[in-house]
């Protein structure tokens, strides 16, 4: 029994994130996962997985609701309108979406 126990507690356990990835993990429940899902690998009911995105694209899309020079869109849509006050959280962001 006190095997099953650990098993269980130690399969449970997942690497504790940086204070700033953590940060972004926050922003995203709040700001992103409403239309991104609660995976950021996969896609959500609105918007494309993000997991991996860079800082640069991730700037582009927030803070100016544009993208990157030379990047394509997964999606051709621009349902995703610019959210200026998130500029100073987007490190943290790319942080968590590593």
């Amino acid at each position: 029994m006190l095997v099953a126990a650990l098993l269980g507690s130690a399969c449970s356990e997942q690497t504790p994130l940086s204070p700033s990835a953590e940060r972004g993990r926050q922003v995203y429940v709040a700001q992103c996962m409403s239309c991104h899902g609660p995976e950021p690998g996969q896609d959500g009911p609105l918007g494309p997985a993000i997991k991996g995105a860079s800082h640069e694209l991730l700037e582009a899309r927030i803070v100016r609701g544009s993208y990157p020079p030379g990047y394509t869109p997964k999606r051709p849509t621009r349902i995703m309108p610019p959210l200026p006050a998130l500029a100073a959280d987007v490190p943290a962001l790319a942080d968590y979406l590593r």
